[in-house]
């Protein structure tokens, strides 16, 4: 279907139709990818500027306005910036952001013992998160982008690594793989209008 805009309920309810939906309401999740990566890099500016108890708080803080600056990206970029009602898939996206905030306070109670390992928590976290945005999107792509950032946690608790290096750790993977997915989801626009 070359149709960028894609009324997959009305014509279909296939999985696919409904990953198009998704896609295209989010440019394939990139925006949110760069929105969480942006949030990753004013942690890690808090962090040096403040210490690592305000980190914490401006990435609790950021990861709970992440969707809204995601929709009003999106709508920046002119696409929709949200999905259709009717989409399994927007209710498995939501199931998967209450999975997540349920593990959120694991990570603040390990900044109880280490404010580091709260850092990498949330690493672990949301790379599991994007494991799941393999079948929301239809991407394999995330399963790297969420294996990267579980092994990135991994190491950074490994070698002690401060608050700084574990938050712009985090800022570079996502807003990298942000910027590479939007690059692909344009390329993708243009070939289907030729």
């Amino acid at each position: 279907m070359n149709n960028n805009k894609i009324n997959y309920l009305e014509n279909d309810n296939s999985i696919s139709y409904a990953q198009g939906d998704m896609c295209n309401a989010y440019a394939d999740g990139s925006v949110g990818i760069l929105s969480s990566g942006l949030i990753w890099l004013f942690t890690s500016i808090s962090a040096f500027q403040y210490g690592d108890a305000k980190a914490i708080w401006v990435l609790l803080l950021g990861g709970m306005l992440i969707h809204l600056i995601s929709i009003l990206v999106s709508k920046s970029l002119g696409l929709k910036g949200v999905h259709s009602a009717k989409n399994y898939f927007g209710k498995a996206a939501m199931e998967g952001t209450i999975f997540m905030l349920m593990c959120i306070p694991l990570a603040f109670g390990l900044s109880l013992i280490h404010k580091e390992w709260f850092f990498q928590g949330m690493l672990m976290i949301i790379g599991g998160r994007y494991v799941t945005f393999s079948t929301i999107y239809g991407k394999n792509i995330y399963w790297f982008l969420g294996g990267i950032l579980g092994i990135s946690a991994f190491l950074l608790f490994k070698s002690n690594a401060p608050v700084l290096t574990s938050a712009l750790t985090g800022s570079c993977i996502e807003i990298a793989f942000g910027i590479f997915m939007l690059i692909n989801f344009r390329k993708r626009q243009l070939n289907q209008k030729l």
